[in-house]
């Protein structure tokens, strides 16, 4: 039941991470010559890093109790 709730925690974490991306995109894409994102394409990038990095997560996750 308390992974139930994992989920709900992480949503706010979401919107804190795309707005994150946005700033951070911000302050380095002039620099090499790439235009600006806005909020909803940061949340597509923060949403396909997140389903890139979950599974390896979990994997690492699994594997550290074995050792």
């Amino acid at each position: 039941m308390c992974s139930y709730f994992l989920i709900f925690a992480a949503i706010p974490g979401f919107f804190v991470s795309s707005w994150l991306v946005m700033l951070l995109w911000g302050v380095f894409a002039p620099d090499l010559g790439w235009p600006t994102i806005s909020y909803t394409t940061a949340m597509l990038i923060t949403v396909t890093l997140w389903l890139a990095v979950a599974p390896l997560a979990a994997a690492a996750g699994r594997k550290g109790g074995r050792d």
